[in-house]
């Protein structure tokens, strides 16, 4: 076993290790006891963090998501206020980001297609996603703020299918981070 960790700290492994356990064996492997002995802890240490597998695959999920957000947040600030700017650097670090989780990214979020709390994360995080790309590229836009909004829910959704058909190679992350940024500038120009 491993020593007393603070319950955020241990939180943290023990999502570390979900990650990884994902990444080796996919996400039918990861079970709160498979954790558990990966981790090298008791089971109910497990459970106390997520009570219910699906309670792991959302707090994965969303570690996964914050991580993501925080680095195009990162990179995002440091970009000139130009809509062609905004665009390529929001397409550069999104598909970034997916490539740098490698599979497990949409892994995950097929695992959780089954089970109502996990769609309702799932829905929440593309929200989550649609206001992120309306705050920074809304600024950028001489279009209303309403039909940025409407634009950025379906640019979620390409970025989506774009990076999915990267990280099964059937296309590299360059061309990917190109026709997302094409179709930032073509629904978002005036």
């Amino acid at each position: 076993m491993t020593n007393k960790l603070p319950r955020a700290n241990r939180r943290a492994q023990l999502l570390d290790h979900a990650h990884a356990i994902v990444r080796e064996c996919g996400t039918d492997a990861l079970t709160l006891g498979e954790l558990a002995r990966h981790a090298g802890v008791s089971k109910p240490i497990a459970y106390s963090h997520f009570e219910t597998r699906s309670g792991l695959l959302i707090a994965l999920y969303r570690e996964i998501n914050e991580r993501r957000l925080a680095a195009v947040a990162a990179v995002l600030a440091a970009t000139s206020s130009t809509l062609p700017d905004v665009a390529r650097v929001v397409s550069d670090a999104y598909m970034a980001c997916h490539a740098a989780l490698g599979p497990e990214w949409h892994a995950i979020g097929a695992a959780m297609r089954g089970d109502a709390q996990m769609l309702a994360c799932q829905q929440q995080m593309l929200d989550g996603y649609a206001d992120f790309f309306h705050a920074a590229l809304a600024p950028v836009s001489s279009l209303p703020g309403d039909v940025v909004r409407r634009r950025c829910i379906a640019i979620i959704g390409a970025a989506e299918a774009l990076s999915d058909a990267m990280v099964r190679e059937r296309m590299t992350e360059r061309i990917a981070a190109d026709e997302l940024c094409s179709l930032i500038l073509a629904w978002l120009a005036c």
